[in-house]
């Protein structure tokens, strides 16, 4: 089985990189691929911009990289209750490219992390309603709140148990569908 795990954050320190990483982890004899947003940087979107110089290359390759993969991991930064601009103009310069819808129907498990209570749930029902409407087949949501206090980042996994078990169900329910990807 062939995981993306996108970390929607150029950060480089990114706790949802962590997260999603330590996720893509738990994915039994998968071969993973883990996106990092910075190698996507490209002019903010603007419609004028397209019509001049078309749909920039950092975008079609995002597009390629979930095109050859099975199933998708995104852990989403959450930016003033909804994603980071980072992650946003990516999206953004992607829905541009003629026929496509941005996630191809592909299986995703959409999570987020953040140091305060809510762990991102500003960013979860924001991608939640718009994701479906770009090919979002979202499978699953997972949230960690309280960062810094839910995941060790020396053992890089999440160190409350309950949170842990929560993920590893969700990461199983993923794993299931391997065998409906081969038919």
């Amino acid at each position: 089985m062939k995981v993306l795990a996108i970390a929607g954050s150029n950060s480089d320190t990114s706790i949802n990189k962590m997260l999603v990483t330590y996720a893509a982890s738990l994915i039994p004899n998968a071969e993973v691929e883990i996106v990092d947003m910075n190698a996507f940087e490209m002019p903010i979107y603007k419609h004028q911009r397209e019509v001049e110089s078309g749909v920039p290359q950092e975008a079609k390759d995002f597009a390629s990289k979930i095109d050859g993969a099975d199933v998708l991991l995104v852990s989403l930064a959450e930016h003033n209750g909804t994603y980071s601009s980072a992650f946003k103009n990516v999206f953004d310069w992607t829905s541009r490219i003629k026929d496509r819808a941005v996630w191809n129907e592909k299986p995703m498990l959409l999570m987020a992390t953040a140091p305060g209570a809510r762990g991102g749930l500003g960013v979860l029902e924001a991608s939640g309603k718009r994701f479906p409407l770009h090919g979002g087949n979202i499978v699953d949501t997972f949230t960690l709140p309280f960062f810094n206090d839910n995941f060790d980042k020396a053992a890089q996994k999440i160190s409350k148990e309950e949170k842990d078990s929560e993920l590893k169900e969700k990461i199983q329910k993923i794993s299931a569908l391997e065998s409906i990807l081969e038919k």
